[in-house]
Order: structure tokens, then sequence, then C-alpha cells
């Protein structure tokens, strides 16, 4: 099978690795930046470039770039892909993504899935992607109307071959509302928790509980700027959660009210050991 990866950054990068690693497909790579591919091609993580009239010849075009760029690019390509190729982008938002692309893409003969690759570094490019970061990691399809269920079934099988651990199905909406709470907030936290002004005196006095909740504080401020607000009603909701959470937590403490605190704080072990089998 041949294979264009368009965008090299961490995600795509990892892709690239991860399919040459474990399949004989011819991948070809397409990036905005010279020195990008010069890598990829010299660690042997793509076989050549790609140009537009290479997606011509490609069973298989994965889109690795930030949201609004993906958008721009499955527009402007869409009648250089190879009639019923499979095409799907790796974007952490999916109604967003396909509100804009699904028709279109539909209407150029070229069968369309939305995915997620549910792994990540707090470092972003391609001088850090790896060929096993979606090692025990999920991929998250989401069909809509307009997808033809060959093109699930592909991908599907795509992404165990490739070192994916679980495949998951859900609609775009269902994948926004949960990545909101998985993902989404995560970071939200991580970022608003090392504002604190007592992180300059930290040092000595940290260990992994400080560098668990702070490493997802280190992102791309303008991929994840544009996450959050094309998400911005799910995750509103979930920061409002936490906050009443926190207020709870807070007040409980203020007041030197043990009863409820060890309420609270036998509540979230509960659920921690509930869900212990899932993450």
């Amino acid at each position: 099978m041949k294979i264009a990866v368009i965008g090299l950054g961490l995600i795509g990068g990892s892709l690239a690795k991860a399919i040459k690693k474990h399949t004989e497909d011819i991948v070809y790579g397409m990036d905005i930046s010279g020195t990008t591919l010069a890598a990829a091609l010299a660690q042997e993580a793509i076989d050549g470039t790609a140009e537009a009239e290479t997606l011509k010849m490609c069973d298989m075009v994965i889109v690795a770039a930030h949201p609004n760029e993906t958008i721009e690019i499955l527009l402007e390509y869409k009648d250089h892909f190879k009639p019923d190729a499979i095409v799907i982008d790796c974007c952490g938002v999916k109604q967003s993504i396909i509100d804009a692309v699904d028709k279109p893409l539909a209407e150029a003969g070229v069968r369309f899935l939305g995915c997620h690759p549910m792994a990540g570094r707090e470092f972003s490019g391609f001088e850090y992607s790896l060929d096993n970061l979606f090692e025990k990691a999920s991929f998250i399809m989401t069909p809509t109307d307009l997808t033809k269920m060959s093109a699930v079934k592909e991908v599907n099988a795509f992404a165990y071959r490739i070192g994916f651990a679980k495949c998951v199905v859900s609609t775009p909406a269902e994948h926004d509302e949960i990545i909101a709470f998985t993902s989404q907030l995560a970071h939200i936290v991580s970022s608003a928790y090392i504002k604190s002004p007592t992180l300059d005196k930290q040092s000595g006095f940290s260990a992994g509980s400080f560098k668990d909740l702070t490493r997802v504080a280190k992102l791309n401020a303008d991929m994840w700027t544009t996450l959050f607000l094309m998400n911005k009603d799910a995750l509103t909701k979930e920061i409002t959660h936490i906050i009443a959470s926190l207020t709870d937590y807070r007040d409980s403490i203020a007041a030197g009210d043990a009863q409820t605190l060890h309420k609270l704080l036998a509540e979230g072990t509960a659920l921690k050991e509930k869900s212990n089998s899932s993450f």
C-alpha cells in the first residue's frame, strides 16, 4: 500500500515511523519544513517526499496537522486524492473538522474518516517522534452517515497493524464530549496549577505527584487554543464541574470540617478504584 503522511510533526512523524516499522508499505511525506523532510528521509521514516501529484497514487492519506490547517489541507487537496482512497485526519476535536470537510470529500469520491490517535508527548516536532509512540494507545474513529463502512474496517485493521492496542468507534459529538474530560481538562488544570506563586520555591520539595500534574502544562499554545475553542461548550462544562468540586474541598478545609473532607477524599478514592481497569 502507498501512504502519504501530510504533516511530519510528533504525531505524523510517529505514524510514519510506526508504518515503516510494522509494515512493508511505502510512505511519502509532505511538510512545510524542508529540514523536517530531510530528517525524515535520513531516518528512513519516509521513502520519498510527496507533492500534490503524488497523492493521486496513494491508497491512504493521513493528515496530521493543526485543526485549522487540517481543514485547509483537506479542502485544498480534495481533488488530488486517488478515487476511493482512504483519507483520515488526526485532530483532537472531531465535530468541527467533520462539519467542514465530510461532505466535500464524499463528493470528491474519497473515503474520509475522522480519527484521533490517543497518544502524545509534552514535546512537539519530528525530532521527538517515536516508532513506538502508539503502543498501548487507543485509536478513535468517528464515522458519519457519509462514511463508507469499508473505510472503518480497513482503518481499524491498519491501526492494529501499526501497533495501537485498542480501536474505538464513536460519534463526533460523543468524542468531543468525552475528550473534553479525558484530555482537554487535564491540560487546563495542569496549566492553571503551575501558575501558583509557590512554584519558584518547589525545588527540593517536589516528587512524582508534582511531575505528574505539571507534565502537560508544557504544550503548544497555538494548537491547544484552537482545540479548546473548537470544543468550547463541552470543555466549559467540565471546567465548571471541577471548579464546583474544588470549591467543596476548599470550603471543607477552610472550615476545619474533617467529616466532609474525609467523605470527599473517600469518594475520589472509590471512583479511582472503580475505574482502575480502564486507566
